[in-house]
């Protein structure tokens, strides 16, 4: 899963939110789906230039996440490079673009797991759930006497 870093947690929160003020939405554009959202978020491009570098090759966000390659030179695998040194790996993205993370899925409540990949608000659903896991896994790390030793030190 995801690193679970602030940075990592905001960008799952953003796009959340980005998703439900935005009426672009469209699983079938390579910039405004699930991961396409997820990547104006992180790489600051826009969705039309995120499709475009996706156009260069064939297939969705699955197939070119199987066939990512970080020497390559496709503008494709360079923006899934970025991505993934923000703090994502490729089963993060391939699990976002069908919302099949069983560890998130679980964490939502029951009777409301069934999401469907390409209705938005199932989307913001995921990723509100997983920016959730990653601060509880966040907070659990931090302990309460490393942060009272790094005070009497400083």
């Amino acid at each position: 899963m995801a690193r679970n870093n602030i940075s990592v947690i905001n960008a799952l929160r953003e796009t959340a939110r980005a998703l439900g003020t935005n009426a672009d939405y469209q699983w079938g554009h390579m910039g405004s789906c699930n991961c396409g959202f997820l990547a104006q978020q992180v790489t600051h491009l826009k969705k039309n230039q995120i499709h475009s570098y996706a156009m260069q090759r064939y297939g969705d966000w699955n197939e070119q996440l199987n066939d990512y390659c970080p020497t390559s030179g496709f503008p494709m695998d360079e923006l899934i490079s970025e991505m993934i040194s923000f703090g994502f790996d490729t089963d993060d993205l391939k699990n976002l673009e069908r919302l099949s993370d069983k560890r998130i899925l679980n964490s939502l409540p029951e009777g409301k797991r069934d999401l469907y990949f390409n209705v938005k608000n199932d989307v913001i659903a995921y990723l509100n759930a997983w920016a959730s896991l990653l601060e509880e896994d966040y907070v659990n790390q931090i302990k309460l006497t490393d942060l009272y030793v790094n005070q009497v030190e400083v």
